[in-house]
């Protein structure tokens, strides 16, 4: 077994600033240089060819986004075109995954699962000050984020479902940032999730704090809403989008379906997600279907228990404890799991 750890990122400002903090402290770290390797050894077909859209993208949805990209370039002296690459969330590759969502009153638990090797382990608390909601959730190539929760009491988490047929567009984890921080509620992030450009199949689970739950299925090509509380890997309208063989998925569902109820607590919803016994929690981290994290979302009460890998006890992130000035707060978050090297925020 192997330690593993997720950091607990506070900031408040401008995005600018915040992208500048986060590219020094990131700077010459293990997760910037392998996200280089990562772009260097792949098709340039898979990454951004066009700058300007872009730009004029993020302008439309939420223009202080472009300011974040901006920090990071000077802080980690790379060229606009690289910073926007690397960091936009438009039209770039990512690694297939297979995660596991159920919501019920007043709750929303979720594990993502995918490769520990290209996992940051950095969870993220942000209050901007020139734009944008307060929001908290794991991060992905540094501004995405895997999943999450605003100050207004909105839940993004989101699930792959294919990578065929794909247009130009953003991916999953940019597009889980955009709604935390410009939508306060299910029908707004329904709204951005229609209009939006969509790189990939995923399906996108929503909830707010009224307990309005839904499941949006977003191709390239058709947006669809459906109700319901639990979602893994597959369509169940746009089935046309499905991968060819999605049994795993399905099978995963029903045992969620098994365990669900609408009045379950936040101790029942994190073990049934993150024990052994539901058969929920996966393993299978070689073939990038490894659980990584498990979190609850209270969104009533603004909090998450957050467990990294598979552990017996979560631990408590309020949204308000953003300022620092409240007392003692939790830094980092730690767990173990079944693979011989750490996130990639303990990797040298």
């Amino acid at each position: 077994m192997q330690s593993v750890s997720m950091d607990i990122v506070r900031f408040q400002g401008n995005h600018y600033q915040f992208g500048y903090e986060q590219g020094q402290a990131l700077k010459g770290s293990y997760l910037i240089e392998s996200r280089r390797k990562q772009f260097n050894k792949r098709d340039k077909t898979h990454f951004l060819t066009d700058q300007d859209e872009a730009l004029q993208l993020l302008t439309a949805i939420h223009s202080p986004m472009i300011e974040e990209v901006y920090g990071l370039r000077d802080a980690l002296h790379i060229s606009t075109e690289e910073a926007i690459r690397h960091f936009s969330g438009y039209y770039i590759e990512v690694n297939k995954s297979g995660c596991s969502i159920m919501n019920g009153n007043n709750f929303f638990v979720r594990n993502y699962d995918s490769h520990p090797d290209s996992y940051e382990g950095r969870f993220v608390m942000y209050q901007p000050t020139d734009g944008g909601y307060r929001s908290m959730g794991p991060s992905m190539q540094v501004t995405g984020r895997t999943d999450g929760m605003n100050e207004k009491g909105l839940v993004v988490g989101y699930n792959f479902t294919n990578r065929r047929h794909s247009g130009d567009g953003f991916i999953c984890n940019m597009i889980a940032r955009l709604l935390l921080e410009t939508a306060a509620d299910v029908d707004e992030a329904v709204t951005l999730l229609k209009t939006i450009p969509h790189r990939r199949s995923f399906s996108y689970v929503l909830m707010d704090r009224t307990n309005k739950a839904v499941v949006v299925e977003a191709t390239p090509r058709q947006v669809v809403t459906r109700q319901a509380h639990m979602c893994t890997n597959h369509f169940d309208i746009l089935t046309e989008d499905n991968r060819y063989q999605y049994n795993e998925s399905r099978e995963r569902l029903e045992k969620v379906k098994s365990h669900w109820h609408n009045n379950m607590t936040i101790k029942q919803a994190y073990e049934t997600f993150n024990t052994e016994a539901a058969d929920i929690f996966s393993t299978d981290y070689e073939h990038s279907s490894g659980t990584l994290h498990t979190i609850v979302y209270q969104p009533e009460e603004a909090v998450a228990y957050v467990g990294v890998a598979r552990q017996t006890q979560p631990v408590r992130i309020d949204l308000n404890d953003i300022d620092k000035a409240r007392g003692v707060y939790v830094k980092r978050i730690k767990g173990h799991l079944d693979w011989p090297r750490p996130y990639l925020n303990e990797r040298t």
